[in-house]
């Protein structure tokens, strides 16, 4: 099908912006590469994350994605620049959309946003610029959550679990004095913690910057070349492709309807 839609991320998070992209965009095809090899991004330094991005990319554009969703958080807010100087294909980050979002919801309540991303991504500030830019008025805290990741990526997402509890106790707890009337949760993996999240901070709006980064790329369809054909949607992973198609059920609710190969990435 010509002109498919590209969306990467640093592992298997970004499926959760693929779905609903899924859902949005019935009639285009759409191509997901999770970095699992190199998975997570948010411990990188900002130059491993660009080069890195920028591989991505490249991979992408290798089989004429016409627009990329960057659904990584820790790339959105240290790369995104880059790949936009870079490319001359239509990107869309991830933190523009949901800062957008967290600062309706903070603006109808106490005016207070608590920002949940990887330790680069905190280190950036990108989600509280962002929500300034909108409403400088608005009060934003940013937690770094760098275990966050590996508790989603190894299944550890069921409320009660006991890891992802003592874990989302300490990095959540700390702010419960602010009364954030928005959890943005910086990062795509993060929203299969929202049982665990909502229990252990209850009753925040959690905004999830995957849902939000997809409405935003859905928004740009009909400026996008046409298609045609009937979409043929396919996976990419740098790791195992037999490991990505059985962990990528627990973001899609079902395995994978379909392919998953294997790319070299540092080929790109």
């Amino acid at each position: 099908m010509k002109n498919p839609i590209g969306i990467f991320d640093s592992g298997l998070g970004g499926l959760t912006g693929y779905r609903a992209l899924r859902r949005l965009l019935p009639g285009r095809t759409l191509l997901y590469f999770g970095d699992t090899a190199r998975v997570p991004y948010g411990t990188r330094s900002r130059e491993v994350i660009r080069r890195y991005s920028v591989q991505d990319a490249n991979f992408l554009l290798s089989h004429g994605v016409c627009a990329i969703l960057v659904a990584c958080g820790t790339a959105s807010s240290n790369a995104l620049d880059l790949l936009e100087q870079t490319f001359s294909v239509p990107f869309v980050g991830v933190v523009a959309p949901a800062a957008e979002q967290a600062a309706r919801v903070a603006e109808n309540g106490n005016g207070r946003v608590l920002v949940l991303g990887t330790s680069a991504t905190v280190a950036t500030g990108a989600y509280e610029r962002a929500i300034h830019a909108l409403d400088p008025k608005i009060r934003v805290r940013s937690a770094a959550c760098p275990l966050f990741v590996p508790l989603v990526e190894n299944g550890h997402t069921r409320k009660g679990d006991v890891a992802a509890t003592a874990i989302a106790e300490e990095y959540l707890l700390p702010h419960a004095d602010f009364r954030p009337d928005a959890v943005l949760l910086g990062c795509t993996h993060y929203p299969l913690l929202a049982e665990v999240l909502s229990a252990v901070l209850p009753g925040p709006v959690l905004i999830s910057a995957g849902e939000a980064s997809a409405k935003a790329m859905a928004s740009l369809a009909d400026s996008l070349p046409p298609s045609d054909g009937v979409p043929s949607d396919a996976f990419f992973t740098s790791d195992d492709p037999t490991l990505f198609r059985r962990e990528a059920s627990r973001f899609l609710g079902a395995p994978p309807d379909a392919p998953v190969h294997h790319v070299d990435i540092e080929k790109y």
